[in-house]
């Protein structure tokens, strides 16, 4: 496959999986084309035009020429420096770094809207998620604007190996597979939640590692009640402020790949349970169903830097 292809396909199957759905990504992509139309001819050089065709900053090709055949890919959770050195030890023809970076980083926030219709299919006023993730996008701009995210990006330009990130499409995957997979085992008790997610291969490696399952907030005899699926998608960790109105809307508990202790102080609060099934092995299991699809197209994976790798190609 050309360089091209597999970037247009991870982002076709991360659009595919939104849980905005066909017409929400639509909208994503016409708002980024009026949002360019309003912008003053001197500011227009600045925008990321690939906005109009791809819902997801902080997915991109960074380093390649898109006409590149592709035969093999050093694959990782986070790719820094010395992934790209291994890639050219390796002699690899691209590496894909499943968290953003350069501007995808630093631009996070851009992709922090799909949590907002999340929340509101969930039934939180609309009003009010968009007003907390107004000030979350805020705080997060600040956040990452001071770090040095186009370190391992200058190291592949350096060394020429070809170099992509995929973070909200995979993550999408994710969700929409973890979603369905729960609400078809119907669980009762967070033991029971616990139980049925490590059945799943990702979550059965990593609890082997060390890095199972874990109840943040309740107790394994307490009833699942309504299942949010909130901390899965959506870029990085909401407003720690949404879960009073999570519990008004009648979410019992949540699942997660990772969440910062004041969120989890707010959701005990409100009286939310909250099982973090795992951050290495949630972004495996998404990234995993992207090289699937590769490695049907006879493209070499080989895995690095947390990437659990599980194939589920028959």
């Amino acid at each position: 496959m050309k360089l091209k292809e597999i970037y247009n396909l991870a982002i076709k199957l991360g659009m595919d999986a939104d849980p905005r759905g066909e017409a929400g990504v639509k909208r994503v992509l016409e708002k980024a084309k009026e949002e360019y139309e309003e912008l003053k001819e001197e500011e227009k050089e600045f925008f990321d035009k690939e906005r109009f065709s791809n819902p997801y900053s902080d997915s991109r090709i960074w380093i390649g020429d898109p006409e590149k055949e592709i035969k093999k890919i050093l694959v990782g959770i986070d790719i820094g420096s010395s992934e790209i050195l291994l890639a050219e030890k390796l002699n690899v023809d691209l590496v894909i770094s499943h968290h953003p970076l350069g501007r995808g980083l630093t631009r996070l926030s851009e992709v922090l809207d799909l949590q907002v219709d999340l929340l509101s299919q969930l039934g939180v006023p609309i009003n009010v998620a968009e007003s907390l993730f107004e000030v979350r996008i805020s705080e997060l701009t600040r956040r990452l604007s001071p770090l040095n995210s186009y370190k391992p990006i200058d190291t592949a330009k350096l060394l020429n190996i070809p170099l992509m990130s995929l973070h909200t499409p995979a993550d999408n995957l994710c969700y929409k597979f973890l979603k369905n997979y729960v609400e078809k085992g119907n669980p009762e008790t967070l033991k029971d939640l616990i139980k049925l997610i490590l059945k799943i291969p990702e979550y059965k490696e990593a609890a082997k590692m060390g890095m199972g399952p874990i109840i943040f907030a309740g107790n394994p005899k307490r009833r699942c009640g309504k299942i949010a699926f909130t901390e899965i998608t959506g870029g990085t960790s909401g407003s720690k402020q949404i879960y009073e109105w999570l519990a008004k809307a009648g979410v019992g508990t949540i699942v997660g790949m990772h969440m910062e202790e004041e969120h989890k102080d707010e959701a005990e609060k409100y009286h939310i349970n909250v099982l973090i099934a795992g951050h290495m092995s949630s972004d495996s299991l998404g990234i995993n169903l992207i090289l699937d699809q590769l490695e049907k197209e006879g493209i070499e994976i080989i895995a690095c830097s947390g990437l659990i790798r599980i194939r589920r190609n028959g």
